[in-house]
């Protein structure tokens, strides 16, 4: 491991190198500072929440592997949540679904919950200084087992969900209100059909009509900023999905509504980056959900490669960082599930310093007077820039381990904590 002095010196030597093609390190460094990522509730416990009968997520989700240490409970999350915080540079946020809530062993219908079942959340946010994020859970319920929900033809259950939806965005307010940072209330559902449906029409104007009564009532921006999520499929869902991205898009746009775009969300060969600009073209503000995909929607654990590199290029080139909130979206329980978020945040974190520190200033004036060749020459020489000693640099500022240090404090976490989960 590197020694305090060495990461000293590893960063002022490259603090010179990249002042020499027009980048100011300590200018990066404090804009990452003031990024906030959201780390999402579901990795501690394999999506299965709280209530009296939790149990595996259904609702298209599935979650792989049985690594031991399963938070059990919203202290042991809490706790587990505290210790991958305190090994990710920067100060964040955290996600919750409507799952989470704190509910004493009894059954509290889910058009029942309130803010009263999350206040525990609430003060431990506080006392961290960290702003929390929330969602409906429209999913791992009897009224969902048949695949759908906003969308169902059955009118009882479309007012069952949409009241849910409904208290979840007062829920998020008062997030917000308390902590002094608007929560994003992010609603996805999953609904749609195994096989070829015979009419797509109808579940649409459904789920639209639906959604219109969820936001009926107008909440303060500086408490609750509302969000919809579309997906390309599910298991269950293979062939029709209600909510798909181009429902949802319009949606925002017709709706003024913040856009959820889920890096497992897509074709594989669709590229989430490219559609920053489009949507941003048109919505007030968009959610990121970044996740990884592996043949398909699987929801693996966040690393450094060229999609997520890309997706922070595009934010930082295109000046978007100030209309996105940041969020990860993943599950695995075939590994330590605290070092699946430390690894996931900073991953992202690391793209999107990467992209604070490229010369891309240069690579705009190229391109704005047809010098394709320069900027082709000048991305492929940047690649050289030594952004791991910056990262480093950073991480010691922050009072996290750098390198490979922090693996070992979760190493030590799990044998004092995890393992005496039974």
């Amino acid at each position: 491991m590197k020694s305090n002095k060495q990461i000293e010196q590893a960063y002022r030597w490259a603090r010179e190198r990249f002042a020499a093609v027009g980048v100011d390190t300590e200018a990066a460094l404090a804009r990452l500072s003031g990024l906030r990522v959201s780390l999402h509730c579901w990795q501690g416990d394999d999506v299965r929440g709280f209530e009296s009968a939790a149990d595996a997520p259904g609702g298209g989700l599935a979650v792989t592997g049985a690594y031991p240490g399963r938070a059990r409970t919203p202290e042991e999350l809490r706790q587990d949540a505290e210790k991958a915080f305190s090994l990710i540079p920067g100060r964040h946020r955290f996600n919750l679904h409507a799952i989470y809530g704190e509910f004493g062993g009894r059954k509290v219908e889910r058009n029942e919950i309130g803010v009263e079942h999350f206040r525990g959340w609430i003060e431990w946010a506080r006392g961290l200084g960290l702003g929390l994020d929330f969602n409906p859970t429209c999913f791992a319920h009897p009224l969902a087992s048949d695949g759908f929900t906003l969308s169902h033809p059955d009118r009882s259950v479309r007012r069952y969900w949409i009241e849910h939806c409904q208290r979840c965005r007062e829920i998020g307010a008062a997030m917000g209100r308390a902590l002094g940072t608007p929560a994003v209330t992010n609603v996805w559902i999953p609904d749609g059909m195994k096989d070829t449906p015979a009419d797509r029409r109808g579940p649409r104007e459904r789920l639209l009509e639906s959604l219109d009564e969820v936001f009926r009532k107008p909440l303060p921006s500086r408490y609750n900023l509302d969000s919809v999520e579309g997906k390309l499929f599910g298991i269950g869902a293979e062939s029709y999905t209600v909510g798909m991205h181009e429902f949802y898009l319009g949606y925002a746009v017709t709706r003024r509504k913040w856009l959820c775009l889920d890096a497992g969300h897509y074709h594989p060969t669709e590229s989430l980056a490219d559609k920053i600009s489009s949507v941003l073209t048109y919505v007030p503000g968009i959610l990121l959900h970044v996740s990884r995909g592996v043949r398909w929607d699987s929801d693996h654990v966040v690393i450094l490669n060229d999609d997520l590199l890309a997706i922070a290029q595009e934010l930082v080139r295109g000046r978007y960082l100030d209309r996105t909130r940041l969020g990860l979206d993943f599950f695995d329980a075939s590994i330590n599930r605290v070092a699946a978020w430390v690894i996931g945040a900073r991953s992202f974190l690391r793209a999107l310093l990467t992209a604070l520190l490229e010369p891309w200033p240069e690579y705009q004036r190229l391109e704005r007077a047809g010098d394709y060749t320069g900027r082709l020459a000048w991305m492929e020489e940047a690649k050289n820039l030594p952004y791991g000693a910056v990262w480093d640099y950073h991480c010691l500022r922050s009072g996290v381990p750098a390198g490979m240090a922090w693996l070992e404090e979760v190493r030590e976490y799990e044998r004092k904590v995890l393992s005496r989960r039974s």
